[in-house]
């Protein structure tokens, strides 16, 4: 366990919750549950809310948001016509700059980013305004890098915590990512919105049944036998669980919450906390590799049929 995060949570990504709620029954379900998920938070108090966003994707290594206090208008990539997100947000940047430099030291590439304009992805953005609407906590923001690795993703949550162990907070982590992500492949009208597939379905209720028993270590030492079966997008769908379950010291003594789970234009939107546990449910024999440092990119150009995860080193060649 890492006394240093006292709690987790997945939140989806998408812009409808936030901006459009109204048009959809399941769509307004998801914004009355990221107002209960706010009150859970609150009542944690933790000093510093860290969100890992996969629709912040980075190339070459991570990127840590590190600006006071960024301002801009935000227009969603995909969703146009929902129009202009104003936001002005609380950056903890003595916090971002610490995880700078303990990701440096367990040999990962990094850095942070503090200008004005820099734009902020849509998923940080809805967990933000809707978590942390008086923005009373503090918070970072990391990329999701699109070529990192298990070995790497592990590395860079150790680092964070790290970085709180040295300053001395307490943290709540954040993965906005969605379960199933397919979207409809034409456009539907908002009251009929619907998981794109009955598999998708099937297999966004078996995690969310290992959430709720608080597996999370399960969902991630499981998560390629998923992505085969579901055919979901690794770089945007499980490296958020690698990540968020070595946060939480990679173990299953956690306890689980389902907030809800609704369809977002046929992506499975879901919000999940994970509370630290004295019991665990796990029953799986853990053959992962635990690494401490990263030692360099590997198979990164992968050839045709080979799948650059299924032979995870652990950083050692």
């Amino acid at each position: 366990m890492s006394p240093e995060v006292i709690k987790a949570c997945v939140v989806p990504g998408q812009p409808q919750p936030l901006m459009v709620p109204e048009q959809n029954e399941g769509w307004m379900k998801l914004r009355r549950a990221y107002e209960e998920m706010a009150k859970e938070i609150k009542e944690a108090n933790p000093d510093v809310l860290i969100i890992y966003s996969t629709k912040w994707l980075s190339v070459i290594g991570h990127q840590i948001q590190a600006r006071k206090n960024p301002v801009w208008t935000h227009v969603d990539d995909e969703w146009h016509e929902y129009g202009e997100i104003e936001y002005s947000f609380n950056i903890d940047s003595e916090l971002a700059h610490q995880v700078n430099d303990a990701c440096h030291d367990r040999g990962l590439h990094t850095r942070t980013v503090d200008y004005h304009g820099f734009p902020i992805d849509t998923g940080s953005i809805v967990a933000l305004k809707l978590l942390n609407p008086d923005n009373k906590i503090p918070a970072i923001i990391l990329s999701s890098n699109m070529y990192a690795d298990r070995t790497e993703t592990v590395v860079l949550a150790k680092s964070i915590i790290d970085a709180l162990k040295k300053s001395g907070k307490k943290a709540v982590a954040i993965a906005s990512t969605a379960l199933s992500n397919r979207y409809h492949d034409q456009m539907i009208d908002p009251k009929e919105d619907r998981i794109h597939s009955l598999k998708d379905h099937e297999w966004n209720l078996k995690m969310l049944e290992f959430f709720e028993q608080g597996r999370l270590e399960d969902v991630s030492q499981l998560s390629r036998q998923i992505q085969q079966e579901a055919r979901v997008h690794k770089v945007t769908n499980f490296k958020p669980f690698w990540w968020l379950s070595t946060m939480m010291g990679q173990t299953n003594y956690l306890e689980g919450k389902i907030f809800e789970y609704q369809p977002l234009y046929g992506m499975g939107g879901a919000l999940v906390s994970l509370t630290p546990s004295d019991r665990s449910f796990g029953d799986l024999e853990y053959d992962e590799a635990d690494p401490e440092n990263f030692q360099g990119d590997r198979n990164v150009l992968k050839s045709e049929g080979t799948d650059n995860e299924s032979e995870d080193t652990g950083g050692k060649e």
